[in-house]
């Protein structure tokens, strides 16, 4: 063994010495209680710990002041007094039965509207995003124009060319069942959320493995068994988070409809009850309340599904 050799070995021996020495350093550090640092995260040391949480307390109690500031106003102007929340909350009053009882109409109405625009949408997103995955070249051109033309679209303009401009070209719905204005707002809904869904639908099949495609393929499947059975079943999975982001999109959409008060749903009654009993606060603060207990129950749902889907995946 020549000097140089044993030089080069002594030395780097010596370094992962040193880096081990480090490292067991840090890991007794993080041991201790102290923050993990990381690729991406530097741990903070006791200073930036301290600011920190200084800066934390003085953002709680500005945003509690600001709470405690609203609140006063609101007791002030008379919004908190039994005399607007009565109707909402004691069920001794005059009002309160047939308040609850316009509210769930409301809501009824905001469910069904809801349900029907989430099944078209997804049915006919599917439809679209397959299709423009699937035409070839410029074939696709059309449906991609198309696609862009209602996704810049504002849903209250969509709203309102179903319910003023179809009627006045020849397009009849009145004898389909449902409220006066379900199916203009429905089809509005289905019109903008079928574009968002394709392409929700094309990012997911797009973020699988291309082996995926050729292994459906080399087996002797089409192109439409292979985008139906492989494809579409795994992207399904992927792209579950932003569907359900999709739908609950859809739900809070037809609160628009109240905009131009075409449809009896929950934000038009609510509308309408606070204008009679002139508590305008007290009933949005319930609608607001009632439309995100729902949607946190859709959420859930979508969580539990999500769990569902990958356990059983896990035991394939």
């Amino acid at each position: 063994m020549s000097p140089g050799t044993g030089t080069t070995r002594t030395a780097e021996a010596t370094t992962d010495g040193a880096t081990a020495a480090r490292g067991a350093g840090r890991s007794s550090v993080a041991g201790g209680g102290a923050p993990r640092a990381t690729v991406l995260y530097d741990a903070p040391g006791p200073r930036a710990r301290r600011r920190t949480l200084v800066g934390s307390i003085a953002a709680t109690l500005v945003i509690l002041g600001l709470l405690a500031l609203v609140v006063r106003r609101l007791a002030d102007a008379g919004q908190l007094s039994a005399e607007r929340w009565g109707p909402l909350l004691d069920p001794s009053t005059e009002e309160f039965p047939q308040v609850w009882r316009l509210l769930g109409l409301g809501l009824r109405s905001t469910l069904t509207a809801a349900a029907l625009a989430i099944v078209g949408s997804m049915v006919l997103g599917t439809l679209i995003g397959v299709a423009r995955m699937m035409l070839p070249g410029r074939t696709r051109w059309p449906l991609v124009g198309f696609i862009e033309l209602l996704r810049g679209l504002p849903v209250v303009i969509a709203i309102y060319f179903t319910s003023r401009v179809l009627p006045d070209v020849g397009v009849d719905v009145s004898g389909l069942p449902g409220a006066d204005g379900l199916w203009y707002l429905v089809i509005a809904l289905v019109a903008y959320n079928m574009v968002v869904i394709a392409e929700i639908v094309r990012s997911g099949v797009a973020s699988l493995p291309r082996g995926q495609r050729e292994a459906a393929l080399s087996v002797g499947l089409t192109p439409g068994q292979t985008m139906r059975i492989v494809l579409l079943s795994q992207a399904f999975r992927v792209m579950l988070p932003a569907l359900i982001s999709q739908l609950v999109v859809i739900l809070k959409d037809t609160s628009l409809a109240a905009v131009l008060g075409i449809y009896p749903e929950l934000l038009n009654r609510a509308n309408r009850i606070a204008q009679n009993l002139d508590n305008p606060i007290p009933m949005f603060i319930t609608v607001g309340i009632i439309f995100i207990a729902i949607n946190a129950a859709l959420s859930r749902v979508a969580v539990v599904v999500e769990r569902r889907v990958s356990r059983s995946t896990a035991h394939r």
